[in-house]
C-alpha cells in the first residue's frame, strides 16, 4: 500500500531520534547537586529518627507529620513509568489517561477516611498481617505475602526499570549497567541504613524536584505551541507523513479532549473508567503495602488524613505536567512520536507497536536549554529512585514481618532489622538482574503483558480487603478460597495471553495494544483495553460471590455452595477476630470502629467481667470505646486504671474474651 510521503528506508535510525548532546557543565553541576542533596537528606533522616526498633525502622517510629507523608505518597506513586507512560498515552490518544490519576485522587481519600482507621486500630504493620488478625489462621497471611512480593518484583520493579532504562539509554546515552548500578547504590545507602524514615524524607525532596522540573517543562511546552488553545487546534493536525492511506492509524482521536468516552467504540469506555478502573485503584491506594505503610507512619490519624489530602491535590497535576506535554510532543515531532507503520516504528524506537513512549524524553532533550536539561534529568532519576526505594522498603517489611517471623517466631528485633536490610540488598541485586530482560523486551510485548498481571491479580485481593473490613460475616475460609479462585482465573487469562498473543499487524491495523501503564499506546481503537476492563469486572464479581458461597459450604460439598444466601445462616465470626478490624456504626451520626483488645480489656471485679471505660488508651475518641454496647460499663463506680497488657499476657486476654462471649 502506498504511503503519503517517505518510505520506511528513509527513516532515521533509532539512535538518531535522540541526537547525542554533550552535557554542559551547568547540567552536570545540577545532577551533582541533586545527588548531594539526596544523600544529605538521607543521612540527616538517619540521624534524626530512631532506627533501633522494628517500628522505628519499618514505620519510621510512627512520628511522621502530614507533609512528608503526603509527599512520599505522591513520590511512591509517580515513578519514572508515569512520566514515560502518561506522556506516551497523551500523545497517542489524548487526555483520557488522566482518568487513572483522578481516580486515584478520590481513592487515596477513601484510604484515609475508611480503611486507615481500621488498620491503625488493628495495630498492624503489613497488609497480610491485617488479614491474619481479621480472619485468623496463617495461610491467608502467607499466601498474600508471597503474592505481594511476586507483584512487586515482577511488575513494579520491572516497569520502573523499563522506564528508567528507556530514558537512560535513549536520552542520556549512558552505559545502562553502570548507570543503574550507580543509582541503586546511592538508593541502597539510605534505604538500608535509614529505613522508612529516610525513604519518606528523601521522597519529600524528590517530590519537590519533580514538581519544579515538570512544571518548568510544561511551561516551555505550552509556550512552544501557543498555549492551551494552540494545543487544542494543532493536536488534530499532528499526523505522521508516513501514514498509510485508508487507515485510521496515525490519526488523532476525535475524542482526544474527552475523559468520558463512548461506551462501545472508544479505547477507554466511560463505564470502565468509572467502575473497572476503580477496582484496581482501590487495591493500589487502600490495600497496597507501599501506600498504606507511609500512612501508618504518621503521628496520628489526623496527620495521615492530611497527607492523603495533600496527595489528592497533587494528583490533579499529572494532566498538565505529563499528559498534555506528551500531546505537545506529538505536535512537535509527529513522524517520530505518532508513527503508524510497524516497520517504521521498529526503526525509530525498536518497538513495532508504536513509539509514543519516547514523547517525554524527546521533549526533555530537544526543548529545554542548558541547565534546565540537567534539572529534568534529575527529575527522571528522582522519579526512578523514589519509586524503587518505596518498593524496596515495603517488600522488605512484608518479607521480614510476615514470612521471616512465621519461620522464626521467637526472633529478636535486632534479627528482624538485619533481615530487613539484607532483603533490601537482595532486591537491589534483583533490579540489576532485570536489565538484560529490559533490553530484550523493549522491542516486543514483554512489558505489556507484565502490566496485564496487575489487572488480572488485583481485583480478588481488593475484594477480600473490602469484605473483610465492611462485612462482619466474612470468614477465613471464604476469604481464602475466594482469593484463590479469583487469582486462578486471572492466571488462566494471563497464560492464554502469552500462548495466543495478538499479531503485531493486527495491533497496528485497528487494534493497537496498550502501553506502559496499561493505557492504549496507539491512536487506533484498543480491543485489548476493553476486554481487560470486562475481565477485571468478571474477577471482581467472582471474588465477591465466592466468599459467601464458600462460607455457606460445609465439608467441601459443592452443592451447598449454590446457596449463597445461606451464609447469613452461619454463626457470626468470633468477635476476637473482628475486634479492632471492623467498622461499627454506633449511632446514626457517629461512625466508629472497634478498638483493639489491648485498649479495651480493663481490670475489674473478676465476678463481674471486664469493665470498659469511655476513654481507653489508644482510642481517638470516647465513642470508639463503647464496644460492648453499654454492657459492663457500670460494674464499678470507680474503675481501676488500666494496666498494660504485655505480649506474654495474651492468653489471659483471650480467656477474658471467651468468658465475655459465653456470657452473651
Amino acid at each position: 500500500m502506498e504511503t503519503t510521503s517517505s518510505t520506511p528506508s528513509s527513516v532515521t535510525p533509532p539512535w538518531d531520534v535522540f541526537p547525542q548532546k554533550t552535557l554542559d557543565s551547568i547540567d552536570i553541576a545540577v545532577l551533582v547537586l541533586y545527588f548531594i542533596f539526596v544523600l544529605v537528606v538521607g543521612l540527616w533522616s538517619m540521624w534524626k529518627t530512631q532506627r533501633s526498633t522494628v517500628k522505628g525502622y519499618f514505620l519510621a517510629g510512627g512520628q511522621m507529620v502530614w507533609w512528608p507523608v503526603g509527599a512520599s505518597l505522591f513520590a511512591s506513586n509517580v515513578g519514572s513509568g508515569h512520566f514515560i507512560g502518561l506522556a506516551g498515552s497523551g500523545a497517542a490518544s489524548g487526555i483520557a489517561a488522566t482518568a487513572y490519576e483522578w481516580n486515584g485522587m478520590f481513592c487515596v481519600l477513601v484510604l484515609a477516611w475508611l480503611f486507615l482507621p481500621i488498620y491503625i486500630a488493628a495495630g498492624v504493620t503489613t497488609m497480610p498481617e491485617y488479614l491474619q488478625k481479621r480472619f485468623g489462621g496463617k495461610r491467608i497471611q502467607m499466601f498474600l505475602a508471597i503474592l505481594y512480593l511476586f507483584i512487586y518484583i515482577f511488575t513494579k520493579i520491572s516497569v520502573d526499570m523499563y522506564a528508567g532504562a528507556l530514558f537512560i539509554q535513549q536520552a542520556l546515552h549512558w552505559d545502562l549497567y553502570i548507570a543503574v548500578a550507580g543509582l541503586l547504590a546511592i538508593t541502597a545507602v539510605y534505604t538500608v541504613a535509614g529505613g522508612l524514615a529516610a525513604v519518606i524524607y528523601t521522597d519529600a525532596l524528590q517530590t519537590l524536584i519533580m514538581l519544579i522540573g515538570a512544571v518548568t517543562l510544561m511551561v516551555f511546552s505550552f509556550v512552544e505551541v501557543g498555549g492551551l488553545e494552540g494545543l487544542q487546534t494543532k493536536y488534530f493536525d499532528a499526523i505522521p507523513s508516513t501514514r498509510k492511506e485508508n487507515s485510521s492509524c496515525g490519526l488523532p482521536r476525535e475524542d482526544a479532549f474527552h475523559i468520558f468516552r463512548d461506551p462501545v467504540n472508544s479505547d477507554l469506555p466511560w463505564p470502565g473508567v468509572l467502575v473497572g478502573m476503580t477496582i484496581p485503584s482501590l487495591w493500589y491506594w487502600c490495600t497496597d503495602q507501599v501506600i498504606v505503610q507511609r500512612s501508618l507512619a504518621a503521628k496520628n490519624l489526623s496527620h495521615a488524613k492530611g497527607g492523603s489530602l495533600m496527595t489528592s491535590y497533587l494528583k490533579i497535576l499529572p494532566l498538565f505536567m505529563m499528559v498534555m506535554p506528551g500531546m505537545i510532543s506529538r505536535i512537535l515531532f509527529p513522524d517520530l512520536v505518532a508513527c503508524a507503520d510497524a516497520e517504521i516504528c521498529r526503526k525509530i524506537c525498536g518497538n513495532p507497536s508504536g513509539c509514543s513512549d519516547i514523547a517525554y524524553p524527546k521533549l526533555v532533550i530537544e526543548l529545554l536549554p542548558v541547565g534546565l536539561r540537567g534539572l529534568m534529568m534529575s527529575v527522571m532519576i528522582a522519579a526512578l529512585m523514589s519509586s524503587l526505594t518505596s518498593i524496596f522498603n515495603s517488600a522488605s517489611t512484608i518479607f521480614t514481618m510476615d514470612l521471616w517471623k512465621h519461620f522464626r517466631p521467637r526472633c529478636s528485633e535486632w534479627e528482624l532489622m538485619i533481615v530487613g536490610r539484607v532483603f533490601v540488598l537482595l532486591l537491589t541485586v534483583v533490579s540489576i538482574l532485570w536489565i538484560p530482560l529490559v533490553q530484550a523486551g523493549q522491542g516486543g510485548q514483554l512489558f505489556i503483558y507484565i502490566q496485564s498481571i496487575s489487572s488480572y491479580l488485583q481485583p480478588p485481593v481488593a475484594m477480600v480487603f473490602i469484605l473483610g473490613c465492611f462485612w462482619k460475616r466474612a470468614n477465613e475460609k471464604g476469604a481464602f478460597w475466594g482469593l484463590v479462585i479469583g487469582l486462578l482465573l486471572g492466571v488462566i487469562r494471563l497464560v492464554l495471553d502469552f500462548i495466543y498473543p495478538e499479531p503485531v499487524q493486527r495491533r497496528i491495523q485497528g487494534h493497537r495494544t496498550v502501553g506502559l501503564l496499561g493505557i492504549p499506546q496507539g491512536s487506533c481503537t484498543s480491543s485489548v483495553s476493553r476486554t481487560q476492563g470486562v475481565f477485571v469486572l468478571l474477577l471482581t464479581v467472582v471474588s465477591i460471590l465466592w466468599i459467601p458461597l464458600v462460607q455457606a459450604g460445609q465439608g467441601g460439598q459443592l452443592f451447598i455452595y449454590i446457596q449463597s444466601i445461606s451464609s447469613y445462616l452461619q454463626p457470626p465470626v468470633a468477635m476476637v477476630f473482628i475486634l479492632g478490624c471492623f467498622w461499627k456504626r454506633a449511632n446514626e451520626k457517629v461512625t466508629t470502629l472497634l478498638c483493639s483488645a489491648r485498649s479495651l480489656l480493663w481490670p475489674c471485679c473478676p465476678h463481674e467481667g471486664p469493665a470498659v471505660q469511655t476513654t481507653a488508651p489508644g482510642c481517638s475518641s470516647a465513642a470508639c470505646c463503647s464496644v460492648w454496647e453499654n454492657e459492663c460499663t457500670q460494674t464499678s463506680a470507680q474503675p481501676k486504671q488500666p494496666s498494660p497488657i504485655q505480649e506474654g499476657a495474651m492468653p489471659a486476654v483471650f480467656q477474658r474474651l471467651h468468658w465475655h462471649f459465653r456470657r452473651r
